[in-house]
Formats: C-alpha cells, sequence, structure tokens
C-alpha cells in the first residue's frame, strides 16, 4: 500500500471543506470528547510502522483531522509546508515508535473483579455491568488498544457503553459488541449451578435449541444491537457444566445460525474448544474460531483452507496458570470442581496448538479473553505468540491489520488517508524487543488524544 502523498493544495482545499470548526463545551463542563478532533494536528513521528508488515519510515509527518488520517509524509514538515494554519496543534513524537492503535477482537469488558462472580448477575443490573466495562474499557485504551470485539455482557450493558463511547460522552475504545450468545440449552451461555427456580428466572435471550428456534435468537441479536454474533458452539472450561467441551450445536443449528447471521451483514464467530465443534463451525462458514483449545493439525489445515481467522486467545492461559501447580496457586484457585478439573487438562494444550497454527500458516488475529486476565495486560498476547514463534513484525499484523481484517473493520489497523486516526507511540521498538508494545506512552483515538507523555490527554474525562 503506497501511503505517502505530496500536495500540499489537496491538504487545503480538504481543511477548508464545510464543517471545519472547534466545537465550543459548555462553560463548567469537561471538555467534549469529539471537540479537538475536528481541529487538524501533526504529529511527527520518530520511527513509523503505518502499514504493519510493511517498511518503517524514519521521520515522518501524519495530519488528522475530523477523526481521519489527512495525510502521511516524509520527513518533518511544518505547518506551512503543509499549507495548515500557523496555530495547528504539533504533537512532537520523534524520540517514539508510531504505529497503528491496537485492536483485541475478544474481550469481555464487563467482566473481572467482583463482576466475575455469579452471585453479582443475580444481584445487579446491566447498569451495573455498563459501569464496571466502562472502567476496564478504559484501562484497555490506555493501554494503546484503540478497538475492541466483545463477545459476551450481560443484557444491554455493552451497547449502552459502546454508544456512548461513540457519541463522546466517556473516553474508552470503539466497541465491536456481540451482547449474549448464542448457546444451545446447557451450553456455554446458560446458566449453570443454580437452584431450578432461580435458573429459570433468569433471561437468556441467546438460548435456542433447532434450527429454527436460533434463527430466531440471531435475528433478536441483531435486532436489540448485536454487531457480531458470537456462538458456543461447544462447551466451556471455566463454566460449571460437566457435559464436556465438544460439539453441543448440531450442524443444522450451527448452518442455520451462520445463515442467518450473514443474511444480515454480521460476522459470525464461535467459542470451541473440542476438535468436533471447531471442525463443524468452520465447514458451516463461520468467520473465525475463538481459542480453539483442542485443534490438531488437521483442524488447522482445516481453517487455513477455509480462509477462517483463528483468534488464540493464549495470554489467560499464562495467567490463569498452564499447570495443576500454578493453578492452585494461582487467581482461580477457588473454581467449581468441574471447572477444575477442565482447567487441569487443557494445561498447556494452548501454547502447543498456536505453535502448529504458525508454523501451518492458520490466519491469525488477535484476542485475549480478558476479563479472566486483568483488562489493560492485552499486550501481553503479542508476546505469546513471539514465544510461540512469529517475529515480532508478525504479532504487530495480529493486533493491526489481522484484526481489521477478522473483525470486518475496513476503516482502522493501517495509518494511511481516509483511515481513521488511530494512533499510538511506544517509548522502544517492537521490532528489536516486542515488549515495548508494553510501554505505550501516547494513544490517540478517532483524532483525540487520551494519552500523552504517559499521562492521560485532552478529553478532561
Amino acid at each position: 500500500m503506497k501511503i505517502f502523498i505530496g500536495c500540499a493544495a489537496a491538504l487545503a482545499l480538504a481543511l477548508a471543506a464545510p464543517g471545519f470548526a472547534e466545537t465550543t463545551p459548555v462553560p463548567g463542563t469537561p471538555p467534549h470528547p469529539t471537540a479537538p478532533a475536528a481541529l487538524p494536528t501533526i504529529l511527527h513521528a520518530g520511527k513509523l510502522l503505518a502499514v504493519p508488515g510493511e517498511k518503517v519510515v524514519e521521520q515522518a509527518t501524519i495530519v488528522t483531522r475530523d477523526g481521519k488520517i489527512l495525510a502521511v509524509r516524509s520527513g518533518y514538515l511544518d505547518a506551512a509546508a503543509l499549507g495548515l494554519p500557523a496555530d495547528t496543534r504539533v504533537i512532537d513524537l520523534k524520540n517514539r515508535f508510531v504505529l497503528p492503535g491496537f485492536m483485541d477482537m475478544h474481550v469481555h469488558l464487563s467482566s473481572g473483579g467482583s463482576a466475575r462472580n455469579p452471585m453479582t448477575r443475580l444481584k445487579e443490573g446491566p447498569e451495573y455491568f455498563a459501569i464496571n466495562a466502562y472502567a476496564n474499557g478504559y484501562r484497555t485504551l490506555m493501554a494503546g488498544f484503540t478497538t475492541v470485539r466483545d463477545l459476551g455482557s450481560p443484557g444491554d450493558s455493552l451497547f449502552a457503553l459502546r454508544d456512548a463511547i461513540r457519541d463522546g460522552i466517556v473516553p474508552g475504545p470503539k466497541i465491536i459488541a456481540a451482547g449474549e450468545g448464542i448457546s444451545p440449552t446447557n451450553g456455554h451461555a446458560d446458566a449453570h449451578g443454580l437452584r431450578r427456580d432461580l435458573m429459570e428466572a433468569q433471561i437468556r435471550p441467546g438460548v435456542c435449541d433447532g434450527a429454527d428456534d436460533c434463527r430466531r435468537a440471531v435475528r433478536n441479536a441483531i435486532k436489540y444491537g448485536a454487531d457480531v454474533i458470537k456462538v458456543h458452539v461447544t462447551g466451556g472450561v471455566l463454566d460449571e457444566s460437566d457435559a464436556g467441551t465438544g460439539q453441543q450445536f448440531t450442524d443444522e443449528e450451527l448452518r442455520a445460525i451462520v445463515d442467518a447471521g450473514h443474511a444480515m451483514g454480521r460476522k459470525v464467530t464461535t467459542h470451541a474448544h473440542g476438535k468436533s465443534g471447531i471442525d463443524a463451525a468452520v465447514r458451516a462458514g463461520y468467520d473465525s474460531i475463538e481459542h480453539a483449545m483442542w485443534a490438531d493439525e488437521e483442524s488447522l489445515k482445516l481453517m487455513k483452507q477455509h480462509g477462517t481467522w483463528l483468534i488464540p486467545t493464549v495470554w489467560p492461559i499464562t495467567w490463569v496458570g498452564d499447570t495443576p501447580e500454578k493453578v492452585r496457586q494461582g487467581p482461580f484457585k477457588n473454581l467449581a470442581s468441574n471447572s477444575l478439573a477442565k482447567l487441569y487438562q487443557l494445561g498447556d494444550q494452548p501454547k502447543k496448538m498456536v505453535r502448529a497454527a504458525i508454523r501451518l500458516g492458520v490466519p491469525i488475529a488477535l484476542g485475549t479473553d480478558n476479563g479472566i486476565a486483568p483488562h489493560g495486560t492485552n499486550g501481553y498476547e503479542m508476546l505469546e505468540y513471539v514465544e510461540a514463534g512469529m517475529t515480532p513484525m508478525e504479532a504487530l499484523k495480529t493486533g493491526t491489520v489481522n484484526a481489521a481484517k477478522a473483525g470486518g473493520v475496513a476503516d482502522r489497523g493501517s495509518i494511511a488517508p481516509g483511515l481513521a486516526a488511530d494512533i499510538v507511540a511506544l517509548e522502544g521498538d517492537p521490532l528489536a524487543d516486542i515488549r515495548a508494545v508494553l510501554t505505550v506512552d501516547f494513544v490517540m483515538r478517532d483524532g483525540i488524544i487520551f494519552k500523552k507523555d504517559g499521562k492521560a490527554g485532552e478529553t478532561g474525562l
């Protein structure tokens, strides 16, 4: 992709377009987060990786306005050279490594902390989970992740937060929200371990059985706000069910779900642990597989053949522990016995799986499943990929250009004219040491500076 353009006249014409005006906030209120994005901003990057997978450019200038990338030029150019007003804001990132904002295709923002307690869902409404998600989303944004895909939160909590961030009410990453997941009765997203009357009293809009019922569940999910359809093809590790981690939806149900989602313009992704469920979802045409813990070489080759994205979520296994000894000393030591048994059986299989996937060339996009691991630690997933055999450049691609493709969001993932002004800067060079992704010093999302010099930026929130 050619990203450098050299026409100052084009810049001047674009800046003269209707609507170029600073928004004046109401006196006594915090600065409105969308106001600064309307003004042009010049960023001087010491090193620029505009498109991960392509060449790093030394000394570059990026121009943003109205939340978009307006131009990318070589060298350090001032306002006069760019045809901009003399008082145009200039951000000095000359001693930083600049690249697109990171993206995580699998988080649970409403989860974590006390929200992980099953009793919390019985006591608290969606408002509680939305506020918890706001706090976790802000941590994630400040870690450099400007877009996340939330794949399961109670009720409409994430739809409300997604829209509040979009409208500039609160700061946070852009959210691709699934809402409640689609699950068979007694599947991973159904209730477990409670009295019959308590389980039956809970509203589980995504629980369905039979092809027609599952079409209804998908259409309802989209009707009430789902950007993406999250499906639970197999059982899970951390739920209390003793039904195992194999395929639980029938092949007919899987086809009905994916057809209904695609017919309404949604990506359809699935939680899948056991091989049978993974293979069935790939054959049914699912866009991506989350976890894929027990995928073998046959499964991985099938994914590559179909162009199915793998979202590995390796980091949480390191966090929770990949041996019984580590688990018993870690944050999940008090899990129910059914869950612990599944976790012990899992062991380091996810790490083995992702090593095989890298070797076989399966398309991989970054996902952490954070909500299990702490929010804001998303960058550690890239470290896992490098340890498993990726180059640092390949790991950076998983959380930028690859994630944009897997998530179906073509307006981000690179730094190029016309794309969203989602930009981060690191203190170190991640191509020399991937751990540099853990020290994000600057965060811009849609042209708004949320973090600068390691501190909260201009939103005032």
